[in-house]
Order: C-alpha cells, then structure tokens, then sequence
C-alpha cells in the first residue's frame, strides 16, 4: 500500500481492485468534480452561474436591494437579496462551469462524492435561507421606492412644463 502522504493519484488506486464500501472509500483526486456548494455570505446573486449551466440546474431568483446589504470576504458590494438559490443535483452534470464563471468564487465543488437519498426531491439544494415572507417584504420596499423615484421623476417633469 502506498503511504497516504503521497500525491500522485494514480499511485495510490494501487491495491484498490476491490474495496469494502462504506467502510473503506478510494482516494479523491484534488481536482475532482463532485457535490456543489455555495457560500451564501459571498455570493453576490449575479446569475453567471445559472446562465452558463448547460443542463440548468440552477434556479436563482434576486430581489434588488433599496440600498447596499453588505461585502463579500473579496470586498464586492451586496445589492441583491438571493430570494432563492436552488441546485438540483440530480440534473447537474458536473462539468464545474459555474464555478469557473463565479466572480467572487462562492460556488465550489466540493470532494463529497455520496449523496444517497430515497427521494429525488432530496437531491435539490436549497442554499438561500430568506423566507417567503421576508422575500415579500423586500419586494415591497423596492416596489415602493421605484413608485417615490417615479413621483418625483414626474412631478419634476410637471414643473419643467409648467415653468417653460
């Protein structure tokens, strides 16, 4: 058996013909393809991800904040809310283009390779935690100042009519 310090992948799949699964796993090359999962604190709801997906996998629907929410940990400004974030694993292909096109890098694969569920509903991963409610919410505090920047867009068009 080759010692676990070593890197060369293919060196150590040497004696792994059979192997005891679950007890025993093989070895997960670095660069491997597995599980997607996304870091939600630096996640700037671009949707680069869900636009490149080939199969689309990947469910995302923003609300546009009334002001900036927050930073990511590479310093990008927040100013959309992830009303929600869906992956669906059992569509994805793992062909690792949406974290290539991440400009903050939030959505990576992982090395967990085991996703066993009984139902398919199960392999859909919910990674935005803003509720129903609170969705609602911020949809209304937008709906409201695009109506007062509206009222103030034509009340000043009224007084440029009426002083002209």
């Amino acid at each position: 058996m080759v010692p676990a310090s070593d890197n060369n992948y293919f060196k150590q799949l040497e004696g792994t013909n059979t192997i005891q699964y679950p007890k025993q796993s093989l070895p997960i090359p670095e660069v491997g393809r597995y599980q997607l999962d996304v870091e939600m604190d630096d996640c700037i709801v671009c949707d680069l991800c869900a636009k490149i997906c080939p199969v689309n996998c990947i469910d995302i629907e923003s609300i546009k904040a009334t002001e900036v929410i927050g930073q990511t940990s590479d310093g990008s400004k927040k100013m959309l809310y992830a009303a929600k974030f869906d992956i669906d694993m059992a569509k994805c292909m793992y062909c690792g283009l949406c974290t290539i096109v991440c400009p903050t890098e939030c959505i990576v694969m992982t090395n967990q390779y085991d996703r066993t569920v009984f139902e398919l509903s199960d392999l859909t991963y919910k990674f935005s935690d803003m509720t129903a409610e609170e969705a609602a919410e911020k949809q209304a505090l937008l709906d409201k100042q695009l109506a007062e920047k509206q009222a103030a867009k034509l009340a000043a068009m009224k007084q440029k009519e009426g002083g002209a």
